[in-house]
């Protein structure tokens, strides 16, 4: 399985588009969103994607999370508070914003987990698990902006910068 990730957009809607595009250039089964859209136009910009588009809440969501639930009705994305997804017959892939909220129970060998938040990179094994952010992605420097591929098969996850 392929899943895009990005997260921290925070309204820059220039590069929602552009995260779009490169997602739109890849095979993906669907794209994750790490939280922290903030405003409910720019998570209806995230409807030029392909693929179905699955997240969680951020801190800067909870003043609009209303209306972002609104908007994830209207489009048939699926956001919440931490996801689960069953990636194997053994392991799931969990989502969070907040590395802080990683719950014990989320650490087993073969596991995925991503989260956003930091703004920084984060590629490494952790109690067996593979822990995902691929880092600052609403930037305004070009080409310091990143978003990432995870691949399930061997967890893994490829970075993209623009």
């Amino acid at each position: 399985m392929k899943i895009g990730l990005t997260g921290d957009t925070h309204n820059n809607l220039k590069n929602v588009a552009k995260i779009c595009d490169i997602f739109n250039s890849h095979d993906l089964d669907f794209v994750i969103h790490t939280g922290d859209i903030s405003l409910p136009k720019t998570l209806k910009a995230f409807d030029l994607l392909n693929a179905p588009l699955k997240g969680v809440f951020g801190n800067n969501d909870q003043g609009d999370k209303e209306s972002l639930l609104k908007v994830c009705e209207e489009k048939g994305f699926l956001f919440q508070d931490k996801l689960e997804i069953q990636i194997s017959d053994e392991n799931f892939l969990f989502a969070v914003h907040d590395p802080n909220d990683i719950e014990t129970k989320f650490y087993k060998p073969g596991n995925i987990i991503v989260h956003g938040h930091t703004h920084r990179f984060r590629d490494e094994v952790y109690r067996d698990t593979f822990i995902f952010n691929p880092g600052e992605c609403a930037g305004m420097i070009k080409g310091m902006n990143k978003i990432g591929i995870v691949d399930t098969t061997y967890p893994s996850m490829e970075i993209i910068n623009f």
